[in-house]
């Protein structure tokens, strides 16, 4: 499978973005996020980057005010996870000019869409920033001449 979720919540333990790759209800999801995120945000900068929970990896690296939150499959590699969330906060911050909350809560669609394109049914499919935001660049044109 790969990745199970990825999560960016900010420092205050808020979800802001949340995408499954393996069907989970509502509830569980709530109740898992909850734990998941003061365990992330507990660690202290000395601490190391990722742990188990409940049988799988979780993954995470704090940029500025937002946590990027993998849970991965214990036969995953935790620094290639560590390095794929860097492409993805690269990717966003190229596509944002600068990515800070206020981008992603007003562009919520848009960094869902960065995430379509660099993780599909778990599996990390693509990490050429140019081919992940060309897409997005195009909607963005026919937005502006539609309006």
């Amino acid at each position: 499978m790969g990745l199970r979720f990825f999560l960016l919540v900010n420092k205050q333990g808020q979800t802001r973005v949340a995408q499954y790759y393996q069907y989970r209800d509502v509830e569980t999801r709530v109740t898992n996020e909850a734990e998941i995120i003061r365990k992330c945000l507990a660690r202290t900068e000395k601490q190391c980057s990722f742990m188990e929970y409940r049988g799988f990896k979780l993954i995470f690296r704090r940029y500025a005010s937002l946590y990027f939150i993998v849970g991965a499959d214990n036969d995953e590699n935790e620094l290639a996870i560590l390095e794929f969330i860097h492409m993805v906060v690269e990717t966003m911050d190229q596509y944002f000019e600068g990515v800070c909350e206020l981008d992603i809560m007003f562009n919520i669609d848009k960094a869902h869409f960065i995430l379509d394109e660099m993780i599909a049914n778990g599996e990390i499919v693509e990490t050429n920033k140019t081919r992940i935001i060309a897409p997005i660049r195009v909607i963005d044109k026919v937005d502006k001449l539609s309006s």
